[in-house]
């Protein structure tokens, strides 16, 4: 992976959140690149949750200042900085203090997702892309990871179509059996139309179940690795049948050697 560019996409990763799945991979599969000779940068959503301080986050203001439109509004956009310790990774986080600016990260303290998780996904997606461009930095793949990354996808597919600075990157989504119960905003469909989306292109968000987002992931991604043991059946027969390259679940000491044979093989 000697020199080429990987920017993966999280909506979580350790040590700025708990371990999970998803957290554990958006930063194993990031410093194995590294490791490798790869260029990488890593952005995810700056959580109210993130200790600011003891992470050492600092806001780029030649990066923020801009705003993002979601469903008509304008929202400003604050890019904050922070470096993992000892493995020379820049994480960048995507902050707005009226979509992150909260305890917790999907769920308030009653369990129950954020009414706003379906805007947040957008501006998240908007975000990263609109923050790439200003460091113009040509990524060779974009690596996905968790559900609230999950319209990043979409909308390098459409919104962001005609960048020539995307030309030739590819993107890779990560599905996990991380999910939510429920669905998030009913209207998400139309929010994510307002943006140009073609309407045919993400049925499935007339009901934004954890499924249903992740299918409309896969369908905008160039390939796709199930990172999970236990993903369900319907997402993986839907996987296997997407006509996309797929990678099957590796074993944790498996990852490094078909990650890497993955992204040679089947995506660059």
């Amino acid at each position: 992976m000697e020199d080429k560019r990987i920017l993966y996409v999280s909506s979580e990763v350790v040590p700025y959140l708990a371990e999970n799945e998803v957290s554990m991979m958006s930063y194993d599969v990031p410093k194995m690149v590294n490791d490798q000779g790869g260029q990488i940068r890593i952005f995810m959503p700056r959580y109210g949750n993130i200790n600011e301080r003891r992470h050492q986050l600092h806001e780029v203001i030649r990066l923020s200042g801009m705003n993002l439109v979601v469903n008509d509004l304008d929202m400003p956009l604050i890019i904050k900085v922070a470096s993992i310790p000892k493995e020379r990774i820049q994480v960048y986080f995507i902050d707005n203090d009226e979509y992150f600016k909260r305890k917790a990260t999907f769920t308030n303290e009653d369990g129950e997702l954020y009414p706003d998780n379906d805007e947040r996904s957008i501006f998240f997606a908007k975000g990263v892309v609109e923050t790439v461009k200003k460091l113009n930095w040509v990524p060779d793949i974009i690596h996905v990871h968790g559900w609230l990354a999950s319209m990043l996808p979409v909308y390098m597919k459409h919104y962001y179509k005609d960048e020539a600075l995307f030309a030739d990157t590819k993107i890779v989504t990560s599905v996990y059996s991380q999910s939510f119960d429920g669905t998030l905003d009913p209207e998400m469909i139309n929010k994510v139309k307002f943006d140009n989306v073609p309407e045919e292109s993400v049925a499935d968000l007339a009901s934004p179940t954890y499924e249903n987002i992740i299918r409309t992931a896969v369908a905008h991604s160039d390939a796709v690795i199930i990172a999970s043991e236990n993903v369900s059946p319907s997402l993986t027969k839907y996987i296997e049948s997407s006509g996309k390259p797929f990678l099957p679940f590796a074993p944790k000491e498996k990852v490094a050697e078909e990650y890497t044979a993955f992204y040679k093989n089947s995506v660059l």
